[in-house]
């Protein structure tokens, strides 16, 4: 498998009026890779997919396809094929036809069309339903209608825009794991827009997180979940607890000051950039140890808080506790569950909690927050 020089973007800007929506992306996809573009609304994920299927064009930077400069090319010019979110079958048009359709724009001979449509249809399952108009098929069988319309051009990159989003939860688990053993088999290359992190994680080789148009990281599904590079992925990635803390450099370890809800703890820095002073802490919910306050639990290197349970609630396989901490709450899970007010301790092991610059924070005291109490995502 190619490992660069496929499908690259140097320098990719692109704006709406006065708008920036995309920044200086820098990107080298391999052929065969599947990659996803992840973000919240608004971030330039769906601007990215639609620079590079040809719909727009960039207001600086080129896009190349094994080295060859397709930044101006119409879309049917680039050797790739979308799929919408909304699917985009034609309604009036049996599912023989919508698979076909990209076929006879082509001016592909009618036998050879019969021939790839009825490839397509046994590679999805979706033989017998050829007669059948899109209104007379399940969500998953007009995905499936989609994919196969897009495959069946023989496209060197598969452009998905969020296409299992109009699915039922149920029908998605399955078919986001069709869509990837697929792309696999074929050896297609992928770039997945979704704003689902764990669609993401299940499906990509790579994600890119974009924020503000830029890319915030690019990794492995590991790389980008256990080692965030920036307080704003490891809580788009679900460390969504945020607290302050103070410390110190020592040697290999930084050595967290004790606070009014927190102990004294030391972290291996393990390659983390930090400087003594102020840091901002985030952590999971999951990777949280709730013990009752009376309890000793030397478990190892990390930070305990101790803290207030506020608030308990059962959303599935463990206990949720809000639990306050001085004028911050956080999130910790449990297996078993605590009551309201009961005083408790929490423990984040130190390959859970990452710790990262907090300038602004230098007047901010431990666990405190000025502004708000509550915790942000």
């Amino acid at each position: 498998m190619e490992r660069d020089g496929f499908l690259e973007l140097r320098g990719v800007a692109s704006h709406y009026g006065a708008t920036q929506v995309l920044t200086d992306i820098d990107l080298s996809i391999a052929k065969g890779e599947f990659v996803a573009l992840l973000g919240s609304s608004g971030c330039g994920k769906t601007t990215l997919l639609r620079l590079l299927a040809g719909f727009i064009s960039p207001s600086a930077g080129e896009v190349k396809v094994r080295h060859r400069d397709v930044t101006h090319l119409p879309p049917d010019k680039r050797g790739m094929a979308l799929v919408f979110q909304s699917y985009a079958l034609w309604p009036h048009m049996t599912v023989a036809q919508n698979i076909g359709y990209g076929l006879k724009l082509k001016g592909v001979a009618r036998a050879e069309i019969a021939n790839r449509v009825a490839a397509m249809q046994s590679l999805l399952g979706l033989d017998g339903l050829e007669a059948r108009k899109p209104q007379a098929l399940s969500g998953g069988q007009r995905q499936r209608v989609a994919l196969g319309r897009a495959l069946a051009v023989d496209p060197e990159i598969l452009l998905l825009d969020e296409p299992l989003s109009n699915l039922d939860a149920r029908i998605r688990l399955t078919v986001r794991h069709e869509l990837r053993a697929l792309q696999k088999r074929l050896g297609i290359t992928a770039i997945h827009v979704t704003h689902d992190r764990e669609e993401a994680m299940v499906m990509a080789d790579r994600i890119v997180i974009l924020n503000a148009g830029k890319i915030a990281q690019a990794g492995t599904p590991e790389d980008v979940y256990n080692r965030p590079a920036s307080a704003f992925v490891a809580a788009f990635m679900g460390a969504e607890n945020v607290i302050l803390l103070n410390g110190t450099l020592e040697d290999d370890d930084f050595s967290i000051a004790a606070g009014t809800a927190n102990v004294a703890g030391n972290v291996p820095l393990a390659g983390r950039p930090l400087a003594s002073g102020p840091v901002e802490a985030r952590f999971r919910p999951e990777a949280a140890r709730l013990f009752e306050a009376g309890e000793i639990a030397v478990i190892g290197p990390g930070i305990t808080f101790r803290g207030e349970v506020a608030a308990v609630s059962y959303p599935g396989g463990h206990w949720r506790h809000v639990v306050r901490l001085g004028q911050t709450e956080i999130m910790a899970d449990g297996t078993q569950a605590f009551e309201p007010g009961t005083r408790v301790g929490v423990f984040v092991p130190a390959e859970a909690l990452f710790l990262f610059k907090s300038p602004e924070a230098a007047s901010v005291s431990p666990i405190s927050r000025a502004s708000s109490g509550k915790v942000h995502a």
